[in-house]
Parts: C-alpha cells; sequence; structure tokens
C-alpha cells in the first residue's frame, strides 16, 4: 500500500494518503484546507486517483480541505451526518467499507470526541486512523463541542 503521513504545524493535524499501487485508487483522510497545494502535488506526483476524501471528526481546529479534493479529483466527501454539515456525499455507518483497488478502509463509529467520531481500520487490521478520538500518549477531549 501507498502510505503518506502529512502534517499541518499550525494546526498539529495529521492528514493521511493511501494508495493502491496497481488500480492507483486512493483516499484521503483529514485533509486540510491551507494544505491543499499540497496534497494535490502529492496525489499527482504519485498519479493517484482519489476516490474519497473522509474527515474523522469536525472541529474548529479541523478546517477541512473534503471540498477542494472533491472539486479537484471528484472524491466523494465521507462525513457524519451528525455535523449538518451541507455538500458531502456519504454518511459512514459503523461496519460501511470503502474500497480503493485492493485495499479498504471499515468505518467504526468511536463517539466521545465527539458525536460524529469515526475511526477508519485498514482490511489487514495494521492501521486504524481515529483523527482526535486517540492521539500519541493521550485522547481528545470529550468536554466540548458535543464531547
Amino acid at each position: 500500500m501507498i502510505f503518506r503521513q502529512l502534517f499541518d504545524a499550525v494546526s498539529s493535524t495529521y492528514t493521511y494518503v493511501l494508495g493502491c499501487e496497481s488500480s492507483h485508487d486512493a483516499i484521503i483522510i483529514d485533509p486540510v484546507f491551507e494544505q491543499h497545494a499540497r496534497d494535490t502535488a502529492l496525489l499527482r506526483e504519485l498519479k493517484l486517483q482519489l476516490k474519497y476524501s473522509i474527515d474523522t471528526h469536525v472541529h474548529a481546529d479541523h478546517v477541512t480541505g473534503s471540498w477542494l479534493m472533491k472539486d479537484a479529483f471528484g472524491a466523494q466527501i465521507v462525513l457524519s451526518d451528525v455535523y449538518q454539515a451541507t455538500g458531502s456525499d456519504i454518511s459512514p455507518e459503523h461496519g460501511l467499507v470503502f474500497a480503493f483497488g485492493q485495499y479498504s478502509l471499515t468505518a467504526k463509529a468511536t463517539p466521545g470526541h465527539t458525536d460524529g467520531c469515526f475511526t477508519y481500520v485498514t482490511n489487514d487490521k495494521g492501521y486504524a486512523f481515529t483523527g482526535d478520538c486517540l492521539l500519541i500518549r493521550g485522547a481528545g477531549r470529550t468536554d466540548f463541542q458535543s464531547g
């Protein structure tokens, strides 16, 4: 699997690009609005066809770039309808699978940090993308914005 972890220093958030080497289908997780040019350049450099732009959750410090990814690549936006955002294409449900080439991610509802948090687990269970549900040496706060 093609795997890239990208960091935005201003928001202290991570974006992930996952791709299939054979089909060149790809997924981006938690794209940051201000990093659209960086992410777009990487996707084009790797010759990836973006199928999904997935947001694990919504907070003021996570200004999503998913709508830009939809405009640039036609990617479907995956975002929980708990947030009542307009323009998303798919509201994940627990157990829903998102395939990209020979790989896939399974949506796991993980409310706590926010009501609409989802974790996405690779088909080999080698990676789990938790957004702010789990952090390095910690967990996301649960005391504000529907936590």
